[in-house]
């Protein structure tokens, strides 16, 4: 198993939240909600927790696919490390768009999407069910291509501490270079909307030149909504995690046949099988918005308690 960077840097993300909670109280910006943040480091809490046991099954799976690999690729080459870098970054943005796209996904990430505060404590609202549901596999091609599952965790640690400081509204734009290669505060606020132009964009981890190469990167415009299409209304973080499972359940439980049963497991947040309640695809179509890929994009928000397809994000 790699060293757990994420435990080391747990200290530096409080402290930088601290800072940015006081700079915000000094600012009268209300960036923070006190529920709202107990409710985020609990369920970070949780996360670490669950992360224990399901880290270590997946470097095991990892590590036996390894044996199986068809390059043997060194760490000591010098070609290694940005060849890793692009590899688990290519890999995250996949796993992130499908996240978005995927009701078996979604409901484990619907998670971090949660809070209506767009800050450093957001960034550690994360989900206690992700692994569970198999997201590793966007990054099972790896060890079979080669890479050790040492470094394949490894990565995806800086990754995650890379997505930790962009969660804030004080740093707005940085110069245009950076912000044509590197995910930023102002892409990621924009991934964080629930305003329809800005949903299901940005999915990049550090890079967002993938969200450019395939039609889903949007700039920031004006200020977003943030939180979910339709909010899950409590701070408790029992019901955070797990209320988008138990609105999944009973949709499949209700559902009149197996097709329909696989299209809500699988098919895009918001599908119905009688159009009662709508996938960002056919809002922005109803709306004469054009799907990602394309450049024609109304200004069209959707009110925070009018969602689609039970709670989703973006």
């Amino acid at each position: 198993m790699p060293p757990a960077l994420v435990l080391y840097a747990i200290p530096f993300f409080l402290l930088l939240l601290s800072l940015e909670a006081w700079l915000s109280a000094r600012e009268q910006r209300s960036l923070y909600d006190t529920k709202d943040t107990w409710s985020s480091l609990a369920l970070g809490v949780g996360n670490v927790l669950s992360g224990f046991l399901t880290k270590a099954l997946i470097f095991g799976l990892f590590t036996l696919l390894y044996r199986y690999r068809l390059f043997d690729l060194s760490a000591t080459h010098w070609w290694f490390w940005p060849l890793l870098f692009l590899a688990d970054d290519f890999s995250y943005y996949w796993f992130h768009r499908s996240a978005h796209n995927v009701n078996w996904f979604w409901a484990s990430h619907v998670v971090h999407h949660s809070s209506q505060r767009y800050n450093l404590a957001a960034a550690l609202r994360q989900t206690w069910t992700g692994n569970l549901t198999g997201t590793f596999l966007f990054w099972a091609w790896m060890p079979l291509a080669g890479f050790a599952p040492v470094w394949i965790l490894l990565m995806q640690q800086v990754s995650l501490i890379y997505q930790f400081w962009i969660h804030t509204e004080l740093v707005q734009r940085l110069p245009r270079p950076l912000e044509f290669l590197l995910n930023t505060p102002s892409h990621h606020r924009v991934h964080h909307g629930s305003d329809l132009k800005y949903l299901d964009k940005n999915h990049g981890g550090i890079l967002i030149i993938w969200d450019r190469l395939f039609g889903t990167f949007q700039p920031e415009e004006e200020r977003p909504t943030y939180g979910l299409t339709r909010n899950i209304g409590s701070f408790h973080p029992v019901v955070v995690a797990l209320k988008t499972w138990g609105d999944l359940l009973r949709q499949v439980v209700r559902a009149r046949n197996w097709q329909e049963r696989m299209s809500y497991l699988f098919g895009a947040p918001g599908w119905s099988p009688d159009g009662s309640t709508l996938t960002t695809r056919q809002l922005r179509a109803q709306s004469g918005m054009l799907d990602p890929g394309h450049e024609m994009l109304n200004n069209v928000n959707v009110p925070k308690n009018e969602g689609h397809g039970g709670v989703r994000t973006k």
